[in-house]
């Protein structure tokens, strides 16, 4: 008979994932001194109490018989935020099938009921879909608002099928693909917080995915990518790029990366930018956010590896150096201008610069300022 408790094996197996065909040891000496422990580990927090207990205690034994080199099981450990569903309400009067809108509902006597997020787009219930959900519900009558419409009540609670807001990821898949789904959860906020899902902001992460589409690609939508070479302003913004991904990545901070890579697509699209020396190592980059499409967007850049053998581009801060700054300038207390001015221009030049400008002269109404004041790199007061 096995006497061995269930949660046993569950709590040492990446030991044996160090060395899976030794048939006299669990794990060899060697094998177990090269990776010692998992680097990290991400979990619920629910995991704290289960598996992360049994883990370390497990551990700890192996540890004491002197079996492996290690007594805790993690390096790093994360727990991640729960995806908390949306629900949305509709307002029954009280012994009747009638149903009153969100802004009128405190003038009945109604009863808050959930109804199921898929038939809700922005918290107007689709009535016909409503009547179809239930049988109970087919000669539902409703109370508007005054365009005609019906406009649900909405709450973040637990996702939970009782609610009617449990969001189901194929219909998310087909409807947005994987990339976009992906993108989305991390997108959301920290890893570590608890985020209120709604399905109405996915929308802004697949148009970025489609703007980013569409800087390898022209107006028919046929591939089109240029050897020309890049510009400094190019460079810059995808240097500027890679820095913060890695250094997010390092923080685990995904939800920034994604914000960055939409300002870095934005620049790029302004710029009308098509040049392999930016687009490719920029794929390369958020693959891992984004894995489908870079894979795919890889192959048409003419690679026949997969994108997750690429060389991750290296860093040159040298473009990233700024050259020259803009200052807001301030006459007696109010904004009036904007002027670009090199670094290393000396404060007086700068002064005279901004006194000389027809724009701060009109301002002045031909009074010399009894004062001027110039903050390096930040703002210049006159």
């Amino acid at each position: 008979y096995s006497t061995m408790p269930g949660w046993a094996g569950s709590s040492w197996y990446f030991f044996r994932y160090m060395d899976p065909h030794n048939n006299s040891r669990f794990v060899g000496e060697k094998e177990q001194k090269y990776w010692e422990n998992v680097d990290l580990y991400i979990g619920g927090s629910e995991h704290a109490t289960g598996h992360l207990l049994y883990s370390r205690f497990w551990t700890k034994f192996l540890y004491d018989r002197g079996w492996v080199t290690v007594d805790e099981p993690f390096k790093k450990l994360i727990n991640q935020g729960m995806i908390q569903g949306r629900s949305n309400f509709v307002y029954r009067l009280k012994g009747r099938n009638t149903f009153v809108t969100h802004s009128k509902r405190k003038e009945y006597d109604t009863l808050a009921m959930h109804v199921d997020v898929s038939i809700v787009a922005n918290d107007m219930l689709d009535m016909d879909g409503f009547k179809a959900w239930r049988p109970e519900l087919a000669d539902a009558e409703f109370i508007l608002e005054e365009d005609g419409n019906f406009l649900c009540g909405w709450e973040v609670e637990k996702m939970s099928k009782s609610k009617y807001n449990v969001v189901n990821p194929d219909d998310i898949i087909n409807q947005y693909g994987a990339d976009t789904l992906r993108m989305y959860e991390m997108f959301l906020g920290p890893i570590e917080q608890a985020k209120p899902w709604n399905t109405n902001g996915i929308d802004g992460v697949f148009k970025f995915l489609r703007k980013f589409w569409n800087l390898f690609h022209n107006d028919q939508d046929s591939f089109a990518v240029s050897d020309a070479p890049a510009t400094d302003d190019e460079l810059k913004v995808l240097h500027r790029t890679i820095k913060k991904a890695q250094e997010d990545i390092d923080r685990y901070s995904f939800n920034t990366s994604i914000s960055e890579f939409m300002i870095c697509v934005n620049e790029l699209t302004s710029m009308n930018c098509n040049k392999r020396a930016i687009l490719e190592p920029l794929t390369i980059v958020i693959s891992p956010y984004a894995p489908h499409i870079t894979e795919e967007l890889w192959h048409l850049l003419g690679h026949d590896t997969t994108i997750n053998d690429a060389v991750y581009p290296e860093l040159n801060e040298g473009f990233l150096v700024e050259e020259s700054h803009e200052y807001p300038v301030s006459v007696n207390g109010k904004m009036r201008a904007k002027m670009t001015f090199p670094l290393d221009m000396a404060k007086e030049d700068i002064e005279k610069e901004v006194l000389s400008a027809e724009v701060i002269q009109k301002w002045l109404d031909g009074k010399s300022p009894r004062k001027v004041i110039v903050v390096h790199k930040k703002i210049v007061n006159v």
